[in-house]
Formats: structure tokens, C-alpha cells, sequence
């Protein structure tokens, strides 16, 4: 065995899962959009996945037409997930139909 370099980079997992998960409060900013951009290429460089969740837990701002103009910019830029929003059980991508699991979560 070799000492260990530094400089050398961790080894990517076998399964790699990333995220995307913006807050629909607004209309999507540059931020956003890249975020999503760096996870898109690097899960597509890598073989993993692309996860898209919705933290949808500002009541007072939280609106559809912010949800739309999301999904809209990240369709136009060709920006595909994996898992999430559209791809099956919605109710496991947005947090505000999960509240109940993560108030069960902080009792115990």
C-alpha cells in the first residue's frame, strides 16, 4: 500500500444520488437553474440519479404558477431527472404532503 495522496480525489459511489429541490416562491432565478444544471451533467456524466423534490413549505408564498415556471425552464433547458416530481408517487416529492412523517420524526 501507498500512502495516501492528498491530492487525490474521493472515489465517486457506485450509486450516485443528487438532488434538485427548489422552493416554488418565485419565478426561477440563475441560481436555481444552475443548481440543477451542475446536477443534471453530473449525474448523467456519472450513471446516477437525478432526484426532483419540491420544498413546497412556505404556505404564504408557495403558488402553482411558480411549480410551472419551474418545471418549464428545466423542460426548455432539456434538464430530465430520474425520480421525483412526474415520475411516479408524487406525495413522496413534495414536502408539504409529508409533514405528518417529519412531525413523527422530530417527537421522537
Amino acid at each position: 500500500m501507498s500512502p495516501k495522496n492528498d491530492k487525490e480525489k474521493p472515489a465517486i459511489p457506485e450509486h450516485l444520488r443528487l438532488r434538485f429541490c427548489p422552493s416554488p416562491t418565485g419565478i426561477p432565478h440563475v441560481g436555481m437553474i444552475h443548481t440543477a444544471l451542475y446536477n443534471w451533467a453530473e449525474a448523467r456524466h456519472t450513471g446516477g440519479t437525478l432526484i426532483f423534490r419540491m420544498e413546497d413549505t412556505d404556505d404564504r408564498r408557495d403558488t402553482q404558477e411558480s411549480l410551472d415556471m419551474i418545471i418549464e425552464a428545466l423542460n426548455w433547458m432539456g434538464i430530465d431527472w430520474d425520480e421525483g416530481i412526474g415520475k411516479g408517487n408524487d406525495d413522496l416529492y413534495f414536502q408539504s404532503r409529508r409533514k405528518e412523517v417529519y412531525q413523527g420524526v422530530a417527537e421522537q
